[in-house]
């Protein structure tokens, strides 16, 4: 059956025909950083052994019902979703609700749940809450915006580096946006929120944005830290935390019960069919594989469809 492989670490998957069975038919898999980490060999976890199946999630269909399927090691352990057929346990197998079609369902996955959770879940959004969203014009960004201001956020400030999109995010709901180049940031942040800085961030970059953010932030703000994009480290005083007495709240869709995931996929999922949050992503064939995953490499959702 079909399928792709990645052969060497550090290089793009390519389409191969490899023996196999299983009871899920797969559809569609979405690319995620999360791939790419472990392809190139900079994930913690480690990776399969080569040449492997990339992808860590996928919408497959069993018994004519559409599931999202993400956990079970797949991708990062043992071979991913990027094949014709896989086994799977059924139980972590998550519905995917009508009017929502295949490359849409993969994409709610792994950074939708990383872009919604924070917001809806680690830390609710309160309508008093000014939030700022780091790394905006990504996927998990460009969710957890929608998503605060879908909650009743307040005020909703969007952060990052690339200004046209940072415009376009006014249209999905940004009051404001703050550009992560130049100096004095946190007194950007803090003006560009209003009051005395936010009171909730969205951070999926860490280092000195996370940094800055929490100089920024008003007195029992809360951070959900979601991933480190630009540093894998950030030097922060202790005064910034504790004399505003600030939580730090870590988020990892791996930590998520099995009833939390599908509570949180189906929740994206159908805001998402509802028009209430926008998700942009682009498709490809499999055996334009290598190409799927430039588009990713580049930011843009990359959904393959096998």
């Amino acid at each position: 059956m079909r399928a792709a492989h990645i052969v060497e670490l550090g290089t793009h998957p390519v389409p191969v025909e490899i023996e196999g069975e299983g009871s899920f038919e797969i559809v569609a898999v979405a690319l995620n950083p999360l791939d790419l980490a472990v392809a190139a060999g900079r994930f913690a976890g480690g990776h399969p052994p080569l040449p492997y199946v990339p992808g860590c999630e996928a919408v497959g269909r069993r018994n004519g019902e559409r599931v999202h399927l993400f956990g079970d090691g797949r991708g990062t352990a043992k071979d991913g979703f990027m094949v014709e057929r896989v086994e799977f346990p059924g139980g972590l197998a998550v519905p995917v609700p009508d009017g929502l079609n295949d490359a849409l369902a993969a994409a709610c996955g792994i950074a939708g749940m990383a872009g919604w959770a924070p917001v809806a879940m680690r830390a609710p959004v309160r309508p008093d809450d000014r939030v700022l969203v780091l790394a905006a014009t990504g996927m998990v960004g460009s969710i957890a915006l929608q998503g605060a201001r879908l909650l009743g956020a307040d005020r909703v400030v969007a952060a990052g580096r690339d200004e046209v999109k940072l415009q376009r995010l006014l249209d999905l709901g940004a009051d404001a946006t703050v550009t992560l180049d130049g100096d004095d940031l946190a007194a950007r942040f803090r003006e560009t929120c209003g009051g005395d800085g936010p009171t909730l961030v969205v951070d999926p970059l860490w280092g000195e944005p996370a940094r800055a953010a929490i100089e920024a932030a008003a007195p029992g703000a809360r951070i959900v830290q979601v991933g480190q994009s630009a540093a894998p480290e950030a030097t922060l005083t202790s005064a910034a935390i504790r004399l505003k007495q600030l939580s730090i709240l870590g988020y990892t869709d791996f930590a998520l019960t099995s009833e939390q995931r599908r509570e949180v996929y189906i929740g994206l999922a159908e805001h998402v069919v509802a028009g209430r949050i926008r998700i942009d992503v682009e498709t490809f064939p499999l055996d334009e594989v290598s190409q799927a995953w430039s588009a990713q490499q580049a930011r843009r959702k990359a959904v393959v469809l096998v």
